[in-house]
């Protein structure tokens, strides 16, 4: 058996330093941050196929800027997300979202138009307003070009395109996507904002169409390449749902790093620990995998920073 080890840092310590101080200390939910660095760096190092999947709250937070960069630098070849990372990534593209308080008053924030996602304040002109004033003209844009029929990536990208002139295009999620032509794919498209507005276009343009299934013959074709694969699932639902179904076809993830704040007990997707989807093939018997317990937006900086 290996000792534990105190923590030795001091306010020089690099974030590198403090996860292989991580790993000696053999303390809880920082032992497995320690380990979830190892991972992935083997995952860096031995796969081509990578997949980073998440929800949309953390986007509505400063952890876009992570996610950003991780896009911007090609680490990832496939996203998995969901509709509410258009909505966050777009909207705030020309306008702020704003620090605010769990305990507010919802009562108040909904006579004041404020919508609350957690600690974060959501005023409706930084949201619906403004996403349906700038996305409309872009999809009737996308229409005149003779674009009737896309999956969602293809339509990401063509999104990520039209925001060539936007000065704050470089901050967005969706742009990189299309630069580096990386698939982002939602299969719940229709979940947010977005969806309520292409669902609106197609009321006067009915064979304007987003077609899910386009994205799934995509990941067919992509697991079927025999290539390693790995993943870093940051929350549950459909997108970590996504993200190991479509690997199951291949024998199951070889590497896997997911963080949750779900239980166990409720047998539920997002309380699902990684080790379950072994039982199902779709992660393989010999995978190096972690299942990292606590809030992404605290520990993403912690697990990514020596990698970036």
């Amino acid at each position: 058996m290996e000792p534990v080890k105190d923590l030795s840092i001091n306010r020089n310590t690099t974030l590198e330093a403090l996860g292989q101080e991580y790993l000696k200390s053999g303390g809880f939910v920082s032992k497995k941050i320690g380990t979830g660095i190892q991972i992935m760096k083997a995952m860096f190092a031995d796969t081509t196929n990578r997949f980073l999947s998440f929800p949309a709250a953390p986007i509505a937070t400063g952890t876009r800027g992570l996610v950003k960069d991780l896009v911007k630098k090609n680490l990832f070849n496939v996203l998995i997300t969901t509709c509410g990372t258009l909505d966050h990534d777009f909207a705030r593209l020309w306008k702020d979202y704003y620090h605010g308080s769990f305990s507010a008053d919802d009562r108040e924030l909904h006579k004041k138009g404020v919508n609350r996602l957690g600690n974060v304040f959501v005023p409706n002109e930084s949201y619906g307003d403004i996403i349906e004033k700038k996305l409309q003209p872009i999809l009737q844009d996308m229409y005149d070009s003779g674009l009737t029929e896309m999956s969602t990536h293809e339509f990401v990208w063509e999104l990520g395109k039209r925001l060539e002139n936007v000065p704050k295009k470089e901050e967005s999620i969706i742009y990189w996507c299309w630069k580096n032509k990386i698939p982002m794919i939602i299969p719940g498209i229709t979940d947010g904002a977005f969806g309520t507005q292409i669902f609106l276009f197609m009321q006067e343009h009915k064979n304007f169409r987003v077609d899910v299934f386009k994205d799934e013959k995509y990941l067919s074709d992509f697991m079927f390449e025999e290539k390693k694969s790995g993943a870093l699932m940051i929350g549950g639902g459909i997108s970590k749902h996504h993200t190991i179904w479509w690997n199951q076809f291949k024998g199951g993830l070889d590497y896997a790093v997911y963080i949750t704040t779900a239980p166990e007990w409720d047998g539920s997707l997002s309380g699902a620990r990684i080790r379950e989807g072994i039982s199902w093939g779709k992660v393989r018997e010999n995978a190096k995998f972690i299942t990292i317990e606590g809030d992404a937006t605290v520990i993403l900086p912690l697990l990514l920073g020596p990698l970036l």
